[in-house]
């Protein structure tokens, strides 16, 4: 499973942030539009990490668990 694959590496979801989106970012000139499936997978991973981690767990490739839920729930809202 690629998600437990990126939850081992070092820094954990580095893969997702790095190869992802930054990737993505630079292919379609930084417009983040048509980049969102690799930002939902870098959340998805973040999100993971801080359910295995607790809270108060850091890596430098996903916001604090409080904005993490914060931007996740605001990416909701923006599909409806």
């Amino acid at each position: 499973m690629a998600l437990e694959r990126d939850l081992q590496t070092d820094p954990p979801c580095h893969p997702r942030a790095l190869t992802g989106i930054t990737d993505c970012l630079t292919r379609n000139g930084f417009d983040e539009a048509k980049c969102t499936r690799y930002v939902d997978a870098l959340y998805a991973c973040c999100q993971a990490f801080y359910k295995k981690n607790g809270d108060e767990a850091t890596t430098v490739s996903c916001p604090k668990a409080s904005l993490l839920r914060l931007k996740m729930k605001q990416r909701e809202k923006a599909k409806q």
